[in-house]
C-alpha cells in the first residue's frame, strides 16, 4: 500500500514565505530556504512552493530560490505560479525542482498539459485546481481564486488526467484558511473519478482533519501551510497520530 504524504506549502512573494486566510491578508512566515530545510528535517514528505506574485521580475528571484532549495533539501519539491510554457518548466527543472504545478495556464490552454507531459513525463506535471462550491456546483476559479469560470471541477479533473497530468492538487476555496477541515466529500468524489493521486488542500486545522481527509476524502496527500509554519501541528506528531489510525505514513 502506498504511504500517504504530508506536504507543507510555502506561498512565496518577493522571495519570502507568506500565508493568508482565504487568499487575502498575507502574513509573513519567513525565509523559504530555511523553512524548506527545516521541514525536510522534521519529516515532511514533499514541499510545494507557489509563487503568488509571479511576474517577470519575480521569475529570477524564484529561480535563485529553487537553486538554493535544491542544494539544501533532499525531499521532492514542486514549484508553481506563472508557469505557462515548456521553456518555463525546463528552466525550473534545471534549477532542481522535481515537479511543476500549473493552474490558470492549463485552463486557458489545456494543450499545455499534453506538451509538458510529452516532454518531461507525467510524473513531474501537477495540475492545481482551485474550486468553489457555488449553489451546489463545484466551479473552477482562476488567478488565486479571484476569477470564477463555468468549468466544473469534476469534468476538468477528468480532462487533465486524460491530457497527461500526473497529480491533481485540489484546493477548496470554501475551506481554505478556515481551519475547519478539508472538503472531504468533493475529494472522495474526485478520487472515484480519476486514477491519479489527489493532493487535498484547504482547511487543515487539527490532526483529526488529516485523519479524515485520508479516510473519508480518500486523498493521497494532504497539503497545509499555516498549521505547519506557525508550529501548531508538529509533522512528526501528526504522523504518529495517522499511524495510530492505521494510515500508512513514512516515519
Amino acid at each position: 500500500m502506498l504511504t500517504k504524504r504530508i506536504v507543507p506549502c510555502l506561498d512565496i512573494k518577493n522571495g519570502r514565505t507568506v500565508k493568508g486566510v482565504n487568499f487575502v491578508d498575507l502574513r509573513d512566515a519567513g525565509d523559504p530556504v530555511v523553512l524548506a530545510k527545516q521541514y525536510a528535517e522534521l519529516g515532511a514528505d514533499e514541499l510545494v512552493f507557489l509563487d503568488i506574485a509571479a511576474t517577470l521580475e519575480n521569475r529570477r528571484t524564484m529561480h535563485d530560490m529553487v537553486l538554493k532549495v535544491a542544494e539544501q533539501v533532499n525531499i521532492p519539491f514542486t514549484v508553481g505560479g506563472g508557469i505557462s510554457s515548456v521553456e518555463d518548466v525546463d528552466d525550473l527543472l534545471h534549477c532542481g525542482a522535481d515537479k511543476v504545478s500549473i493552474n490558470s495556464s492549463a485552463v486557458k490552454r489545456p494543450e499545455l498539459i499534453n506538451e509538458l507531459s510529452d516532454k518531461f513525463g507525467s510524473q513531474c506535471v501537477v495540475v492545481a485546481i482551485d474550486a468553489k462550491e457555488v449553489n451546489g456546483e463545484w466551479l473552477v476559479h482562476l488567478a488565486g481564486g479571484t476569477i470564477p469560470t463555468e468549468l466544473n471541477l469534476f469534468e476538468w479533473a477528468k480532462e487533465v488526467e486524460q491530457r497527461g497530468a500526473g497529480e491533481i492538487l485540489f484546493t477548496s476555496m470554501n475551506h481554505d484558511g478556515t481551519k475547519a477541515g478539508f472538503a472531504n466529500e468533493a475529494l472522495a468524489k474526485l478520487s472515484s473519478l480519476v486514477n491519479i493521486p489527489i493532493i487535498a488542500s484547504g482547511g487543515a486545522g487539527t490532526m483529526q482533519h488529516f485523519v479524515d481527509t485520508f479516510k473519508q476524502g480518500k486523498a493521497d496527500a494532504a497539503l497545509a501551510a499555516s498549521v505547519f509554519h506557525f508550529g501548531e501541528i508538529p509533522i512528526i506528531e501528526l504522523k504518529k497520530e495517522l499511524r495510530k489510525n492505521n494510515i500508512e505514513v513514512r516515519l
